[in-house]
């Protein structure tokens, strides 16, 4: 058994832990507008955007295998809500709420048998109408947070406040081009955040922000990974609302 004080220094020990596996993440942004909703971020390595439901779409940043776990997860609730009441009744809200969260929470507080999951997680829900998207961030401990017009995760805190400044206001009246520009703004704040937050070097903590210095970063990265844009779109006549915009679609980013 453990007494208070070693539960709490566990609990400490878990929750640093995982916050370093985070740390260097690739950010995620997501942005609503009167066309429908967008999440952005650079991947290194496999896909990172995925569609939930006809009206939701997720991103995360953490471990590979958590990650596809709690996808896999959202997918077969959604559906199963989706089978059981109607499509209509299939909303971030019940599924966070009443499953996932609770989910994550047990696991990161169940010191004996079970580990914690490695994911802080971006979902996105379309609505009728732009006042009616909705963004949920689901924490690795089970907590999570709704918010509407533009929403961020990222591997800290500081990067996640440093992202949505960099955005700005948001607004449903953003072009598709205005809207990822800035998105992909945001992204390169978080991610240089997260980049001098692990650096030794003070010169690079230190460095000054500016848009030759965030162009340079970009370049680089982008040597190894490529820009993913996943979108719900509002008004179609396609079977699906989702999809991955092309390279094509997105190539104004790159110029």
């Amino acid at each position: 058994m453990y007494t208070p004080f070693e539960r709490d220094e566990a609990f400490g020990y878990r929750k640093d832990s995982v916050e370093s596996r985070l740390r260097e993440g690739s950010p995620v942004v997501g942005v609503s507008t009167q066309e429908g909703i967008y999440l952005l971020t650079v991947c290194r390595g496999q896909r990172k955007i995925y569609e939930i439901y006809d009206r939701q779409m997720f991103s995360a940043i953490g471990m590979q295998g958590d990650i596809e776990e709690v996808r896999v997860s959202t997918i077969q609730m959604a559906h199963q809500e989706g089978f059981e009441r109607s499509p209509d009744d299939v909303t971030l809200q019940r599924l966070i709420g009443f499953a996932l969260s609770r989910r994550l929470k047990q696991a990161f507080g169940d010191l004996w048998s079970s580990a914690p999951f490695v994911i802080r997680a971006l979902f996105a829900e379309l609505g009728r109408t732009p006042a009616q998207d909705s963004f949920y961030a689901l924490n690795y401990d089970g907590e999570f947070r709704a918010s509407n017009g533009v929403a961020v995760v990222a591997g800290t805190a500081l990067a996640e406040d440093k992202m949505l400044e960099r955005f700005g206001e948001s607004s449903p009246a953003l072009s598709r081009e205005e809207a990822l520009k800035r998105a992909l703004s945001a992204w390169v704040a978080g991610a240089q955040e997260a980049f001098r937050a692990g650096s030794r070097s003070e010169e690079v903590r230190e460095a000054e922000e500016s848009e030759e210095a965030d162009r340079i970063f970009l370049y680089d990265e982008l040597k190894t990974g490529h820009i993913e844009v996943g979108f719900l779109e509002r008004n179609t006549q396609r079977e699906s609302r989702f999809r991955l915009l092309t390279p094509a679609d997105i190539a104004f980013l790159r110029a």
